[in-house]
């Protein structure tokens, strides 16, 4: 199942991508639960299938990132073993955790602002993992149950100020400088997020490409790290590293300029566009 959020005519609602459009759900279940979250929270997974009705046709609505507020966004970092070799680094002994904020993202189809104080703007796709329970000292071997689904996600990153100190923060949270989406595909259309491939492309240039498994750490051992230094709640996104052939790690250097169009396609899933412009001033 495909559940996405969006806004039709200045409101935002979400539903169900089917091959006819989005389906959405009647106005009582979105006054009960307004966004995916709160319907994730509640464990209304089957009440939301019941309550499907009209269909939109997927031109007529603008796609949001998938969560809106999600409570934490907890990125990982250098987690492909081919991007820690062209970054120069060795292989962490843990997961490579840092935050980043609702505002920095935005949805399919939107517009990636490059900020004006720098013209080190890189992509990263990434695979995004979204909570549906609570989850606190989660073990890796059951971490798979507390999943919700996966989306599609694009980092992106203003180098130079991510190499300001040791925190990778700063370079991470301008906003509008990532995306996510196009939607969420259950967990249970992908039991094994290993055997998933990432691809990224620049202007329909491939520039990423690389399998999941090729991570230092497993969405099992992301999942059960980050649950046991703090309580994951439903709602929450795990970004779990970009592939190589980032732009910092080419030669020449590749960096994102307005008018650039980017994608993340990661099977099963589905395919996150965007084109980049420039911070208005």
């Amino acid at each position: 199942m495909k559940l996405a959020s969006c806004r039709v005519l200045g409101r935002k609602c979400y539903g169900m991508i089917t091959d006819a459009g989005l389906q959405v759900p009647d106005e009582f279940f979105l006054n009960q639960y307004p966004d995916l979250k709160s319907m994730l929270a509640a464990g209304a997974l089957n009440e939301f299938v019941a309550a499907l009705g009209e269909t939109l046709r997927l031109e007529k609505i603008t796609f949001e990132p998938p969560i809106l507020q999600p409570e934490k966004i907890l990125a990982v970092g250098v987690n492909y073993m081919a991007h820690i070799k062209e970054m120069g680094r060795e292989p962490p002994d843990y997961p490579v955790v840092f935050m980043r904020y609702p505002d920095s993202l935005v949805g399919h189809g939107a517009q990636l602002i490059r900020p004006r104080v720098s013209d080190q703007y890189d992509y990263e796709g990434e695979l995004a993992v979204i909570i549906g329970k609570p989850a606190r000292y989660v073990g890796k071997a059951d971490a798979l149950d507390y999943v919700a689904g996966y989306t599609c996600l694009n980092d992106g990153s203003v180098r130079d100020f991510q190499r300001h100190g040791s925190q990778f923060t700063p370079g991470k949270n301008f906003p509008c400088s990532g995306a996510c989406g196009p939607w969420i595909v259950t967990a249970d259309e992908i039991p094994d997020p290993s055997l998933l491939q990432l691809t990224t492309r620049l202007n329909d240039a491939v520039v990423q490409s690389a399998p999941v498994s090729d991570m230092r750490f497993s969405v099992q051992e992301i999942i059960a790290y980050c649950s046991t230094f703090t309580t994951l709640q439903p709602g929450d996104i795990l970004t779990t590293g970009t592939p190589g052939g980032v732009g910092a790690g080419r030669s020449p250097q590749v960096w994102l300029k307005p008018g650039d169009h980017i994608s993340v396609t990661i099977d099963k899933i589905g395919e996150l566009k965007n084109e980049v412009i420039d911070e208005p001033v």
